[in-house]
């Protein structure tokens, strides 16, 4: 039932440009994307905020592209991806100073300490492992749906989710967290 009514609002945002369909399904996604964000710029508020946004004006102008091959959802967040990636691209200084740079920005933050070494155990990650490691255990998504989203094979998934699972279970032990 949910996949239908996100149909239909596609539909008459695609057919009709009804803007306020298109609204309700900014407003059932959001949150959804924002948090994919939030995790991939190990918390970054703003930064969060503008990718999400880039996101949905892309997903606006190309709302007559979805095929309905996949979910609405699906299909949104292999825009996020998408955005998120075009972004590092074109803001990327090198591995070390952008790890560097993280880390202070972690330092500087009031969030309560669990919160700040999971961001600091995510920043230590390839992004190709925190963006499998985020979809699936912080987001709750499938392998089938992060090959959906990634385009990467289900093997490689796999694999990136094992290598990020031990290195996140390595820095948190060796931080205290031995559970």
């Amino acid at each position: 039932m949910n996949r239908m009514n996100d149909i239909s609002l596609v539909t008459k945002a695609a057919v009709f440009h009804d803007k306020k369909a298109f609204d309700a399904l900014v407003r059932k996604y959001q949150s959804s994307v924002r948090r994919f964000f939030l995790n991939h710029t190990l918390g970054d508020i703003q930064l969060s905020d503008d990718l999400a946004q880039d996101t949905f004006v892309k997903a606006y102008m190309h709302i007559t592209s979805f095929r309905g091959m996949a979910g609405f959802s699906t299909w949104l967040m292999k825009i996020a991806y998408n955005v998120f990636y075009d972004y590092t691209r074109q803001h990327r200084l090198t591995t070390d100073l952008d790890a560097t740079a993280a880390a202070l920005q972690l330092t500087h933050r009031s969030d309560d300490g669990l919160k700040i070494d999971l961001y600091r155990a995510l920043a230590l990650l390839r992004d190709e492992e925190r963006t499998c490691i985020t979809l699936q255990l912080m987001d709750g998504l499938s392998i089938d749906r992060i090959t959906q989203i990634t385009d990467m094979p289900a093997g490689t998934v796999k694999s990136h989710l094992a290598r990020g699972k031990q290195r996140l279970a390595d820095y948190l032990k060796k931080n205290g967290y031995d559970r």
